[in-house]
């Protein structure tokens, strides 16, 4: 190749190198930007047992292991080394919703509950207004039903005692054959 062609080529390549960087720059930018406008989907991560205000509220010192199951469910950490004591543990990890930790520490004097510790719980109505992340200062519903709100709806209906019992349908007389005859 002569001097002159070799030389025009390093300038093409350089040339085109420079517009290249230039360009992945803009690129670059734009893509900062459509970043920014569209996030990807984050998994909500929930661990553990939730526990309500008005679950710690039942626990009494002297009931019984299965007592103590019955109202907060299964431990999420029960160890050998601590038979005398269980760990209920709540985490939940939502994309837009501060990260939620809570700890209950259950102890135990042979099978009889002896005291508990933890962070303070929110109740149930507390704990489901933090779920909504996209309802700001919505209205919670009312979790039980008031006196009123049942006579409500049990006037105008009979007892269950006093409506009449559905007839039951006769029993077929004859069943068809389960195998063919045999011939």
């Amino acid at each position: 190749m002569s001097a002159p062609v070799s030389r025009a080529t390093r300038l093409l390549l350089a040339l085109g190198t420079c517009a290249a960087a230039g360009g992945c720059g803009t690129v670059d930018g734009a893509t900062q930007r459509l970043a920014g406008a569209i996030t990807p989907y984050k998994v909500e991560i929930v661990q553990g047992n939730f526990v309500s205000k008005e679950q710690v509220e039942v626990l009494k010192p002297g009931m019984g292991r299965q007592q103590v199951r019955d109202i907060l469910g299964t431990p999420l950490v029960s160890s050998v080394f601590h038979a005398d004591r269980w760990d209920y543990v709540f985490t939940i990890k939502r994309q837009g919703v501060a990260p939620q930790a809570r700890k209950l520490a259950v102890f135990f004097k042979g099978n009889a509950l002896d005291r508990f510790e933890g962070d303070e719980m929110p109740s149930e109505a507390e704990f489901v207004a933090t779920l909504d992340s996209k309802r700001k200062n919505a209205r919670v519903p009312l979790l039980e039903a008031s006196e009123e709100s049942l006579q409500k709806f049990s006037s105008g209906r009979t007892p269950a005692a006093a409506q009449p019992a559905p007839a039951a349908s006769a029993p077929a007389a004859a069943y068809p054959p389960l195998e063919a005859p045999a011939r």
